[in-house]
């Protein structure tokens, strides 16, 4: 059985500390050891004194079958398996000897307890070793198609002309995939143990890693393709879409490829609009002071929802009948604050924007200024 160096650790430290209190001439832990097909057997891990010569095994020891008064066994019992036996056995001392016994089964009960969870984290990473050969087997599979969806999408742009009306169409098809295949990407070093979060951090594994070579970005860039997307959505479902007229000054400054989290945002609350407003219902993306806003002119969410619905595995009343995971916005706002910003639900979409409708329901997101924006605005410093 492959054990960790924590448990063998814990588990000597246990012995020692039962051996220098009870003055035991000898401690040894053996565990279980269950090998397909096998009959179980009991192997030695652990021993006090450390100095002493390793005893032969329990089925090459005759002595042990053998009753002896100086030496008990301990069951190892954890969820009614035995996962092993602690050996002890008392110094031949004159006169009547001293009850160790309620220490060892203490003792015997803490190794069984630590024994077992070592067990559990064995099966664990087990099956998520399991996990990650099944993971790497589903990006390998979804490579194939995904390529070949790219390889359509090229062939159809070389025969539409420059000019063509649904050439911006099948460009869009082509951005979609590489974003999946960044996805692609992400997903296949979870999948070899790769990827991996710095103590402090809370970014969802899932998200695409930014290069740290990455060159800056707009936030036109970021949302250009979103508001495509948007448009062709509310045109399949024929309902009113409103994006922006112009992209103002600051959505064209250069901003950290950090940033690049913000089309994540923008990407779940238009998603969640389109899903969750009334077939028809007008929706759109307004650009504000250094925040971008999704609003819909549909129900308004009620007003003891407005924080619940930023909590991971809630959604609002309004949406149980339709499918979802409650994940989406709570996913938003993490990202935002990460970032240094804020994604708030306004109610009366009207008093952010004058034209905005006065009732629905409008997502803020706000973005942090730039050090190149902070320079500007304050020059002096």
């Amino acid at each position: 059985m492959q054990l960790s160096d924590r448990f063998l650790e814990l588990a000597q430290q246990q012995l020692q500390s039962l051996g220098v209190e009870t003055a035991m001439a000898r401690l040894a832990l053996y565990v279980t050891d269950r090998e397909q097909g096998s009959t179980p057997t009991l192997t030695l891990v652990a021993q006090w004194p450390l100095d002493s010569a390793l005893p032969p095994a329990i089925a090459e020891d005759p002595s042990l079958r053998s009753v002896a008064q100086e030496r008990r066994w301990y069951p190892l019992r954890h969820e009614n398996m035995l996962l092993g036996v602690l050996r002890a056995e008392q110094q031949p001392l004159p006169g009547r000897p001293v009850d160790h016994d309620p220490r060892l089964q203490i003792c015997a009960e803490t190794l069984a307890c630590i024994l077992g969870l070592e067990q559990d984290r064995r099966k664990l990473h087990h099956q998520l070793d399991e996990q990650r050969q099944q993971l790497n087997l589903v990006v390998h599979q979804l490579r194939n198609p995904l390529t070949a969806l790219r390889t359509y999408a090229q062939l159809l742009l070389r025969r539409i002309g420059p000019d063509d009306q649904q050439r911006s169409l099948v460009e869009s098809l082509i951005q979609e995939q590489d974003q999946l295949n960044r996805y692609l990407q992400s997903l296949d070093r979870i999948g070899q143990g790769e990827l991996r979060l710095e103590a402090d951090a809370s970014t969802p594994l899932l998200l695409p890693p930014v290069p740290v070579d990455a060159p800056d970005l707009t936030v036109a860039d970021l949302l250009n393709p979103l508001i495509q997307r948007a448009s062709a959505t509310a045109t399949l479902q024929n309902r009113p879409w409103h994006g922006p007229d112009q992209w103002t000054a600051w959505t064209q400054a250069a901003r950290p490829a950090a940033d690049a989290v913000m089309a994540e945002i923008v990407a779940n609350l238009l998603e969640n609009a389109f899903r969750y407003s009334p077939p028809g219902c007008a929706l759109g993306l307004k650009l504000l002071n250094h925040a971008i806003c999704v609003w819909d002119a549909g129900p308004s969410i009620p007003a003891t929802e407005h924080e619940r619905i930023f909590q991971q595995g809630v959604r609002g009343s309004n949406s149980t009948d339709r499918p979802g995971s409650g994940l989406g916005l709570s996913l938003a706002r993490r990202l935002a604050e990460n970032r240094g910003g804020s994604l708030n639900l306004h109610t009366e979409p009207k008093t952010l924007d004058a034209d905005l409708p006065a009732q629905g329901n409008a997502f803020l997101l706000k973005l942090p200024t730039t050090e190149q924006e902070q320079a500007t605005q304050n020059p002096a410093a």
